[in-house]
């Protein structure tokens, strides 16, 4: 029997009790700070509306080993401070009572992160208000057994972090040994392939639609760029919607079809993303989308040389304005990409897609193994923390221990 069995034999042997966050801690929030009163690296750290500190102060108003959900930006992300720290009007410090644990309410809180997300307001800022997690349920077993699974699940993360880290560190060295090889296939003389505008291989170059889109509760994503992730992939799981009507009056050149590649050209311009397969939505003024004349030019091709060093010196050049850079569609259509023949771009694409395949795909490679130790964490953490009605799973507690000690 493992130490955490004894410890639920000795201090819940018929089951632990469920309270509302509301009750089972004081859900607080922080003071605002204005930037005068900020430093960027003396002081205590300012916790305001991302995990990131806003900067830092010459005060605190919460102690070390405090939890605290971010209520606003990146609304819904849980945290826990180990040092003394200002929470400001954006961040919900939780303050625990004498029978709760803070570090055992951070993992706690990171089971129901889902739930807890669920909840927020998607506007310009995302906002999560403190009654609308008032409600969440957490368990609350005896301070012996909380303790217990804090160390248990502790022990976990720190190995966990030491092998992500790990894991990283190599992922980015096959990042960069991905683009050596993609610069040095795509770095094609002249003399032996046509230098193309992207104009002249494209059936059509257009962006989203400059007037704001109606939302609605559901129908068709709209896509903007926070929603284009590291991978080169659209992730759908957190959109806004638009009427299916407004989908429909749409010009056929904005519909995104299988084998368009986008490329953001407001902001964070420079991202291209290949359509893989026929899928309804819609996306922001901010992103373009270019349809390749298939008979010309492949659309993984186009999207890999689209990513070279080459590609991006001229999308810098291109660039224009200040507070924003911008790539016009004008001066996207004129910018070049090599084109060999289609022979040529489907061996190029095969090796690059493989290389890619190891960089990003989260089925396979390194991204899966990283995202795997991550789901290991999640495992465990819900098994410690799910409770039956007599008590947790004896069988999941073992095999944790067996991983941690």
């Amino acid at each position: 029997m493992s130490r955490l069995d004894e410890l639920i034999q000795q201090y819940c042997p018929d089951g632990v009790e469920y309270k509302n966050l509301g009750v089972a801690v004081s859900i607080e929030r922080g003071k605002r700070l204005v930037r005068g009163q900020l430093s960027n690296d003396c002081g205590y750290p300012v916790f305001q509306n991302s995990m990131t500190p806003l900067g830092y102060h010459t005060d605190y108003n919460y102690p070390e080993n405090t939890a605290f959900i971010i209520g606003a930006g990146a609304a819904g992300e849980i945290g826990f401070s180990s040092v003394k720290f200002w929470a400001a009007d954006d961040c919900y410090p939780m303050v625990c009572r004498e029978n709760i644990s803070s570090r055992y309410l951070y993992h706690a809180l990171l089971r129901i992160q889902p739930q807890i997300k669920s909840r927020v307001r998607k506007a310009s800022i995302p906002r999560l208000s403190r009654a609308s997690i008032e409600q969440f349920e957490i368990p609350v077993p005896p301070l012996p057994v909380q303790r217990e699974i804090v160390r248990i699940l502790d022990k976990f993360t720190e190995r966990t972090a030491a092998l992500i880290a790990a894991l990283t560190a190599e992922l980015t060295a096959r990042k960069k040994q991905y683009e050596f090889y993609r610069d040095k296939l795509l770095t094609i003389s002249n003399e032996q392939v046509a230098m193309c505008n992207l104009g002249d291989i494209c059936e059509s170059i257009a962006d989203g639609d400059h007037m704001p889109p109606p939302k609605a509760d559901t129908g068709i994503p709209f896509i903007t760029i926070s929603n284009i992730t590291e991978q080169n992939k659209i992730d759908f799981s957190n959109t806004m919607f638009v009427p299916h009507a407004y989908y429909d009056a749409l010009a056929e050149k904005r519909k995104p079809q299988k084998g368009d590649v986008l490329y953001t050209v407001v902001g964070s311009y420079g991202i291209p993303v290949c359509i893989e397969e026929d899928s309804e939505f819609v996306f922001q003024r901010h992103i373009a989308i270019l349809r390749p004349k298939k008979q010309i030019v492949k659309p993984r091709y186009m999207f890999h040389a689209m990513q070279s060093s080459a590609f991006k010196a001229q999308a810098d050049k291109t660039a224009k304005g200040v507070a924003q850079k911008t790539i016009g569609l004008a001066a996207l259509a004129a910018m070049k990409l090599p084109v060999p023949s289609l022979d040529v771009q489907s061996r190029i694409v095969n090796v690059l897609d493989n290389f890619d395949a190891i960089c990003s795909d989260l089925k396979i490679g390194l991204p899966a193994e990283i995202e795997a130790r991550k789901k290991q964490y999640e495992f465990y953490r819900d098994a410690l923390l799910t409770y039956a009605a007599t008590g947790i799973i004896i069988q999941i507690d073992r095999q944790t221990d067996r991983q941690t000690d």
